[in-house]
């Protein structure tokens, strides 16, 4: 509990003794206001000083305006206790959202924590800590037990748990050693680790998160920004409604009461504080992204999960998505050379190349590729590279790569991605790279048809014979095959144009050549940890640990953020409105007005609180 909370809690607590002293213990009517004066401003003053300083700056009508002059109000007519009840419970009101709030944004704080103030560099043998920013790719830190990572990088010495729960929303620590890739945020647990910076800080994995839930608190969602403009609206509607109902029915009727409708307009006037509304919608949006957050899921803005929850249609990027993406060498077929010779003029075209295929190849070639052999490289999207090596014009790359510069080739009918390679007009023959499917894939489809999506689609860059063995194994039977990214875009625009109103598509990808189809689709969903930083940046649904199996907790956590903050609507405005009208004739006091705003917004800030607490 911070110390201001604990503030709250004591003049709270002070503010409930004095007003329970003052009601049973006699005091003079002449004398029994200044009592009464005291406590109201130990209890008040802060919504007063914000009533006036808004005022100031000509923002009137808020609900600190609200309470203001319905407590002075209920003071000019003599009702001590009530203005002091209702300032008492609306600050109960406050504390229980603050207290609340301060609990779903902890998760969302721990995305913050993932910063390392700081990286260890050799000096002269001794370890000196000098800011991220200040670290080169190719630098060598040093990360002791209990330290974050600072920057993201590769393990050159040493071996260690790594704790990447802030990340990914896992428990579990992973043992990593030597060659592994590691990234900035997470927690080494035990051994020393000497890394091999990849990326400068602004780059690094720690830095994009961070600016992810910077912009996430900026996102409202459609929900959240007409109870804004309604709030906008409403409450100078009600303060003249009040004035009308407190001044008119005395002039018009004889032998009425100014003071009995006063008091109908103060009461009035408390009701219609819009702090139910106001407060908790916002905070079910909070919650919800602060429990996605808990699960390794960050949701860029509470618009994105509105978006999810309505999520009819799921289109799948295939490698790195629902597959590993960590592609093998199966096959090596050589037509007019050697395995060796096909293996070399892979390697080096591919060399200027970060593709996991690319990776592999040069895995399997054995040696590390003379780049200064290899000029003119141009990477074709869809296709595959074309390149000058050793005077000669060398094309890697698919089918269509080969009919595109007339090659005669082998039509091969292998699962898996083949390469084919032919240099001048020979042709040299093919690789067979093969990428392995994800775990939980299956039970992610499986999950979503549970969930009520109607539609799952794969689109992916690769052969028929290879996306149909991927699909028919999770479930999936829309396949679309051999595309290039504005081919994805394509498809993705006519699913769109099929689809009803309340209905969205969401699109889940890793690649660079995914990031203009994530920004086209109603929702962008990147797989966090391989993906590309393009893919992330153009997503608006981040899963940090790359698990398909968090696309259905992600719609199940929308599902219900959209439900409670409905459900929150519905008993706000249904009580509000029911004693407005009472109190409007008469038949409700001032104690209803304050649950009519104060217990209602405790009640519907407690149901906001299911959300981040998942159930």
């Amino acid at each position: 509990m911070t110390k201001r909370q604990k503030i709250d809690i004591a003049v709270i607590i002070a503010t409930a003794i004095g007003l329970f002293i003052l009601l049973i213990v006699p005091v003079d009517n002449s004398v029994k206001i200044f009592p009464y004066i005291a406590i109201y401003l130990l209890i008040g003053y802060e919504i007063l000083f914000k009533a006036g300083r808004n005022i100031i700056n000509g923002e009137i009508f808020d609900e600190n305006f609200l309470m203001s002059i319905a407590t002075i109000g209920a003071f000019a007519i003599a009702e001590y206790p009530e203005a002091v009840s209702v300032m008492l419970f609306y600050r109960v009101g406050e504390f229980f959202q603050d207290y609340v709030l301060d609990k779903s944004r902890k998760s969302i704080s721990k995305l913050v924590d993932i910063k390392q103030d700081y990286a260890n560099v050799d000096v002269n043998g001794e370890l000196i800590k000098k800011d991220p920013h200040e670290i080169n790719v190719g630098d060598i830190i040093y990360v002791k037990p209990g330290e974050r990572i600072p920057l993201d990088g590769v393990i050159v010495d040493g071996s260690s748990s790594v704790d990447a729960s802030a990340l990914t929303g896992e428990s579990m620590p992973k043992d990593m050693t030597k060659g592994d890739s590691v990234l900035s945020g997470c927690i080494n647990l035990s051994g020393l680790l000497v890394i091999k910076v990849e990326k400068p800080y602004t780059d690094s994995n720690a830095s994009k998160i961070l600016e992810l839930v910077e912009y996430a608190s900026a996102k409202k969602a459609r929900t959240e920004k007409f109870i804004t403009r309604f709030a906008r609206i409403y409450t100078p509607v009600v303060v003249i409604a009040a004035a009308i109902l407190a001044v008119l029915p005395p002039l018009l009727v004889q032998d009425v009461s100014f003071k009995d409708w006063i008091h109908r307009a103060l009461i009035f006037l408390v009701v219609s504080c819009p702090c139910a509304l106001v407060i908790s919608i916002p905070l079910g949006f909070f919650g919800g992204i602060g429990r996605a957050s808990k699960r390794g899921i960050l949701v860029k803005g509470g618009n994105h999960l509105e978006n999810m929850a309505l999520v009819d249609t799921i289109v799948f990027d295939k490698t790195g998505t629902l597959t590993e993406g960590s592609f093998e060498v199966s096959q090596i077929v050589p037509r007019n050379s050697t395995k060796e010779e096909l293996l070399r003029v892979c390697a080096h075209a591919e060399s200027f190349s970060n593709h996991p295929i690319t990776e592999s190849i040069i895995k399997m070639y054995g040696k590390e590729p003379d780049t200064r052999k290899a000029r003119n490289v141009e990477e074709i999207a869809g296709h595959g590279i074309k390149a000058i090596f050793e005077d000669e014009l060398v094309l890697v790359g698919n089918d269509k790569l080969m009919q595109k510069h007339g090659i005669k080739y082998d039509s091969v009918d292998e699962v898996g991605t083949v390469v084919h390679a032919a240099k001048g007009s020979v042709y040299l023959g093919y690789v067979v790279v093969s990428d392995k499917i994800k775990p939980d894939s299956k039970s992610a489809v499986e999950n979503l048809k549970k969930g009520g999506v109607r539609n799952l689609v794969l689109l992916t860059g690769d052969s028929e014979k290879t996306a149909v063995h991927v699909a028919k194994e999770i479930g999936i039977s829309n396949v679309y095959s051999s595309l290039l990214p504005q081919d994805k875009v394509s498809i993705v625009e006519k699913l769109l144009e099929g689809m009803g109103k309340k209905k969205t598509l969401s699109f889940v990808g890793d690649g660079m050549n995914d990031a203009p189809v994530l920004m086209r689709a109603d929702v962008g969903i990147a797989m966090g940890a391989l993906g590309s930083d393009s893919a992330i940046e153009a997503a608006d649904i981040v899963i940090m640990d790359d698990k398909p199996s968090k696309i259905p907790e992600a719609i199940r956590i929308a599902k219900k953020t959209v439900r409670i903050v409905k459900q929150n609507i519905t008993i706000a405005l249904f009580v509000k409105i029911l004693v407005l009208l009472l109190g409007a004739f008469g038949f409700a006091n001032m104690w209803a007005a304050v649950f009519a705003d104060v217990g209602v917004s405790i009640i519907t800030i407690l149901n906001a609180v299911r959300v981040y607490k998942g159930y």
